[in-house]
């Protein structure tokens, strides 16, 4: 998938969650799918903990922080 098609699923919103960047549609912030990934969750718990997700999504998140990191 195209980089920019993976960070169009990355928003935000000063209504959810104060402004963080979140999957887009809910209320998963990407620093929390990173915490997630990071303490040890791989991609397929993180899916099936969280139905509606998909890899992209986890994908968007890494790519995002990847992007967004000064």
């Amino acid at each position: 998938m195209a980089t920019k098609a993976l960070l169009e699923r990355i928003t935000s919103d000063p209504r959810v969650l104060a402004g963080q960047p979140v999957l887009r549609g809910t209320r998963l912030s990407v620093a929390y799918i990173l915490r997630l990934l990071a303490s040890g969750a791989t991609v397929e718990e993180i899916l099936q903990e969280y139905e509606g997700l998909t890899p992209e999504d986890i994908q968007a998140c890494l790519l995002f922080a990847a992007e967004t990191r000064e």
